[in-house]
């Protein structure tokens, strides 16, 4: 299945084999450190910056069947953020995996976005929006 939304991936989630367990690393752009005038110029026109993941959050995808659920529920972290990076888990023999069984796939997505391995990662801003990094 093609995805072209967060709904398609929802959907996509659904209908998977085993339940899936929905892992989601929101990350903020920022200046590196030092930054010369054109990375300044590229991170203004949203262009160029870094991505620091802020927090991260594990969800079975009913309960975030709509991406306005998942901002609503940051808000009252009052983290701000920018990308969600967001990858699944199969659970095992009919039950998705637990939240504790969560945290150490959701530290290693941190790492892999920490070093720019991204690109297997679905990518959504706060608007909702698919968007694709490079």
């Amino acid at each position: 299945m093609e995805i072209n939304s967060y709904q398609d991936f929802i959907k996509a989630a659904k209908q998977q084999h085993e339940p899936q367990r929905l892992l989601f690393v929101l990350a903020k752009a920022q200046l590196p450190e030092q930054p010369t005038d054109s990375q300044k110029q590229q991170f203004e026109t949203q262009e160029g910056g870094t991505l620091e993941p802020v927090l991260c959050v594990d969800k079975l995808p009913e309960e975030v069947e709509d991406f306005s659920a998942l901002v609503e529920e940051s808000k009252r972290t009052d983290i701000d953020w920018d990308i969600a990076f967001i990858s699944a888990m199969d659970g095992r023999g009919g039950h998705p995996i637990s939240s504790d069984e969560a945290s150490q796939p959701l530290e290693m997505m941190v790492q892999q976005i920490q070093a720019g391995m991204i690109k297997h990662f679905l990518t959504i801003n706060r608007q909702g929006e698919l968007v694709q990094l490079l």
